[in-house]
C-alpha cells in the first residue's frame, strides 16, 4: 500500500471493508489479519496483505494495492504483479490468491498491459473505483463512505464530508466510534487537502468538530493529562504528526511528545 497511512490503518482495523468494496459477504470477524509482509530474499515489505488464519484454507490470500495518483512510469501493473509472485514464491502459501488494485478515481487507471490480459476476467484480480461506487455499498457502512469521499471532487467532498459527520453523530450511539468515525473524516479531509491549514479544514466541515468529540466531553470532567493519554495513540494511528495533534488539541506540541515518550517507555 506504499506506506498510504490512511489506508492502511482502516483496513488493519477493519479488514472486513475491502470484501465490502467488491460488494461480497464478509467472512466472520477475526478470519482476515491485514499488515505487511516482508519478501525476505529481496528484503522489501509487501505492505498490503490480509492473511486468512490457519485454519481459513479454503480463504485465499488478499493482496491490495491503492492508487492515488497518475502512474507516469507505466509500472503499476508490473509492480503489482511482481509482489504477488515474488511473494508467492517466497512462501509458497496452500492458499489461493487474490489481487485487488483500488484506484481514488477511475481516470488514474492506465488500463491493464497486453502482458496480463489474461487477469482481465480472471476471478483472481479485481480493480476497485471509489469514485464509482455503487450506493448500494455505501450504504453498508459509515467506513465505506469515508473511502468514497476520498474519491469525490473536491468541490463535492467537503459537504459530503459534513453529511457524514451529521450521520456518525445521529447513527452511531457508541461514544469512542462515533468519535472514531468523526476522526477517519478529518483525516481524508487532510489526505485530500495537504496545503490547506487545520482550521481551514474545520470551517469546511461547517464547525469545530473536534470540539463536539468525547475528548473534549471528558476534558471537563477529569485532569487533560489523563484525557491526552487516551486520546494521542488513536491521532498517531491516523499518520498525524505530534505538531498536528497538539494543533488538533489545542495544546503544546512537547505536552504530545512528551504523553508520546512516556508510552512508548512503557512499552519497553
Amino acid at each position: 500500500m506504499k506506506t498510504d497511512t490512511l489506508f492502511y490503518r482502516l483496513f488493519k482495523d477493519r479488514p472486513d471493508l475491502v470484501f465490502q468494496l467488491l460488494g461480497e459477504t464478509t467472512p466472520p470477524a477475526g478470519t482476515y489479519a491485514f499488515g505487511s509482509q516482508e519478501v525476505k530474499q529481496l528484503a522489501f515489505r509487501i505492505d498490503g496483505v490480509l492473511t486468512p488464519s490457519p485454519d481459513a484454507v479454503d480463504l485465499p490470500l488478499v493482496f491490495v494495492e491503492v492508487q492515488g495518483y497518475r502512474d507516469q512510469k507505466k509500472i503499476l501493473y508490473h509492480s503489482f504483479f511482481a509482489e504477488i509472485f515474488l511473494y508467492l514464491r517466497d512462501y509458497q502459501p496452500v492458499q489461493d490468491w487474490l489481487g485487488i488494485l483500488i484506484f481514488t478515481q477511475r481516470n488514474l487507471d492506465p488500463q491493464l498491459p497486453l502482458h496480463f490480459q489474461d487477469y482481465a476476467s480472471s476471478a483472481r484480480f479485481q480493480r476497485v473505483y471509489l469514485d464509482q461506487l455503487p450506493a448500494n455499498l455505501t450504504e453498508q457502512s459509515l467506513e465505506l463512505r469515508v473511502l468514497q469521499l476520498i474519491g469525490l471532487d473536491d468541490a463535492v467532498a467537503p459537504e459530503r464530508a459534513r453529511q457524514l459527520v451529521e450521520r456518525a453523530r445521529d447513527e452511531v450511539t457508541d461514544g469512542a466510534e462515533r468519535e472514531r468515525v468523526v476522526e477517519l473524516v478529518l483525516a481524508t479531509l487532510v489526505y485530500k487537502f495537504p496545503t490547506l491549514e487545520r482550521e481551514a479544514i474545520r470551517q469546511m466541515l461547517g464547525l469545530d468538530e473536534l470540539k463536539q468529540t468525547r475528548f473534549y466531553q471528558e476534558v471537563k470532567e477529569e485532569g487533560v493529562e489523563e484525557v491526552l493519554a487516551r486520546a494521542v495513540p488513536s491521532f498517531l494511528r491516523l499518520g498525524l504528526s505530534a505538531e498536528q495533534i497538539a494543533e488538533e488539541l489545542g495544546v503544546e506540541v512537547e505536552t504530545i511528545a512528551r504523553i508520546t515518550r512516556q508510552q512508548q517507555s512503557q512499552q519497553n
